[in-house]
């Protein structure tokens, strides 16, 4: 009977650890960073600039929330805007987020992007995602899917310029993904 009761006891332990183990994969399958380089050969077509940049986010799918970092230098020319676009990394596509914008183009509270490079940061929520690419299945407000397409490696950040008005620098963005580059 001791013996019973004991294995029924390890097995409600090893039950409860593995229900535990479970909650955990879950919980972090909530979250996730990004960090990403930019630079010109990312660009479709590729460039070479002397531009380069650094993006960071920290993904809280469970209240609906990337806090984000985005460090730019060098661009040939004054930055006028940046964004999130979704696409992969062959081609452009339409934009998701606004990060900065110069033009005044951007939707109310857009920040302002620092023309000779700089570092902006912020938040992105469910009514920063825009309907640029509502005619591809993520539309406005949809900030879930703008989370399972970044996961995808399905959206990219990209910096745009005077002189290169489609974009200097990008990078493809993959949570996890990136180099440990600290420009």
């Amino acid at each position: 009977m001791a013996r019973r009761t004991g294995l029924v006891v390890v097995l409600a332990i090893m039950g409860a650890i593995a229900v535990g183990v479970l909650a955990a994969v879950a919980v972090a399958d909530e979250g996730g960073s990004v960090r990403e380089r930019l630079t010109g050969y990312e660009e479709v077509p590729a460039l070479s600039t002397p531009g380069v940049g650094q993006f960071r986010a920290s993904i809280d799918a469970r209240d609906d929330e990337i806090d984000y970092r985005l460090s730019f230098s060098g661009t040939e020319s004054n930055v006028t805007q940046a964004h999130i676009h979704f696409e992969n990394a062959t081609n452009n596509g339409p934009i998701v987020v606004f990060l900065c914008t110069n033009l005044g183009n951007g939707p109310t509270g857009t920040q302002a992007c620092p023309a000779t490079g700089g570092t902006i940061n912020g938040t992105i929520r469910p009514a920063d995602v825009g309907a640029g690419a509502a005619a591809q299945g993520l539309a406005a407000g949809e900030f879930d899917e703008l989370v399972r397409a970044i996961r995808a490696g399905a959206t990219y950040v990209n910096v745009h310029t005077v002189v290169r008005p489609g974009g200097e620098i990008r990078a493809q963005l993959a949570k996890g993904g990136g180099d440990d580059d600290d420009d």
